[in-house]
């Protein structure tokens, strides 16, 4: 079978291995993947920023879906045949996090799923949404789990609340299909018209360009008559976080799941104490998350948004695509035919 392996940092010294297709053992299970998506974290996996410790080689990319295609023994909740994701931290499959179930997450901690088999804990994948192609299903282990933990986990958004994302990168997608889901109302920022168009005709119900507006927090208090957000899922990190705590509205909580900007400027402790904001770390979320989002996009047709789908011997362009940062929604790698 043929991988893709991380053997040296840098998207260009990504390199293709052969190795012989693995066997399951007791309680594993073996995936022929179909397809992979991409997230952040796989982009600064692959270029050192993630984990400059990082053992090497090893199989890039937390998020993947495929067939199963061979089980161990003592392995009876799922069958050759099954069409599955795997989770992205192996070991947390339910109840609160720990420092030993955040270990053996996909793509990090052990090999991911940029290959054309894998082998998997039989616990480590779920049953994959029958409306969803194997392309769709990719984008779900990392960007969905952790969109559905920020808000409908802890976020508890209900009708008429009012949600904001920042840009339109998987997550922030995801977050807002999850909310629209709740009867909530949407606001968004980008540095694109362009994006924020796209991201409308998604459900977005208003949004705005941070490129020309820097204070979007303001705009944020206008749209909701001063009082603020219920909740912002904040995926920009430091260079964003200020902002994000002058948008919300008192007892409003940040969904902290991003790193992508950096400020020079003090973290400011007096308005997360005034405003008696909560500020929660999402970090993907558990197989029983991954579950319950399963069941509410299968009840509710919900289709994940793909951007853009390449083949497996075109990886490196995947990953550059992700580093331009042009798409809405998901980036894909196709796997096999």
């Amino acid at each position: 079978m043929k991988s893709w392996r991380i053997s040296s940092f840098g998207i260009d010294n990504l390199e293709v291995f052969d190795s012989p297709i693995p066997k399951a053992g007791p309680g594993q299970v073996v995936v022929r993947v179909k397809a992979v998506s991409l997230n952040y974290r796989d982009l600064r996996m692959v270029t050192g920023l993630y984990d400059p410790r990082l053992a090497m080689p090893r199989i890039p990319c937390s998020d993947g879906s495929g067939e199963i295609v061979e089980v161990g023994e003592a392995v009876s909740d799922v069958k050759p045949g099954d069409r599955v994701a795997g989770i992205f931290m192996q070991r947390w499959l339910d109840g609160p996090p720990s420092a030993a179930k955040q270990l053996a997450a996909l793509g990090g901690d052990v090999d991911g799923m940029l290959a054309e088999f894998v082998l998997l804990d039989a616990s480590g994948v779920v049953g994959i949404p029958p409306q969803l192609s194997y392309e769709e299903a990719a984008t779900l282990p990392c960007a969905g789990v952790t969109a559905w933990n920020a808000v409908v986990t802890k976020g508890s958004i209900k009708p008429g609340d009012t949600v904001v994302i920042q840009g339109t990168g998987g997550v922030s997608i995801f977050a807002l299909q999850f909310a629209k889901l709740l009867g909530a109302r949407v606001l968004g920022t980008s540095s694109s018209d362009e994006k924020l168009v796209r991201a409308k005709m998604l459900g977005l119900d208003a949004g705005v360009n941070y490129k020309t507006q820097a204070d979007w927090a303001d705009w944020i208090r206008r749209q909701t008559n001063g009082e603020g957000a219920d909740l912002v899922v904040e995926v920009g990190g430091s260079g964003t976080f200020a902002q994000s705590l002058k948008a919300l509205r008192i007892g409003g909580m940040v969904a902290q799941i991003g790193v992508l900007s950096q400020s020079s400027e003090p973290l400011q402790i007096a308005p997360i104490l005034h405003k008696q904001v909560q500020v929660h770390g999402i970090y993907v979320g558990s197989k029983a998350h991954f579950l319950a989002m399963n069941r509410a996009i299968e009840q509710n047709g919900l289709k994940p948004v793909v951007d853009s789908v390449f083949e497996f011997e075109d990886a490196r362009s995947a990953f550059h695509a992700i580093e331009h940062a042009s798409h809405v929604g998901k980036i894909v790698i196709k796997v096999g035919s």
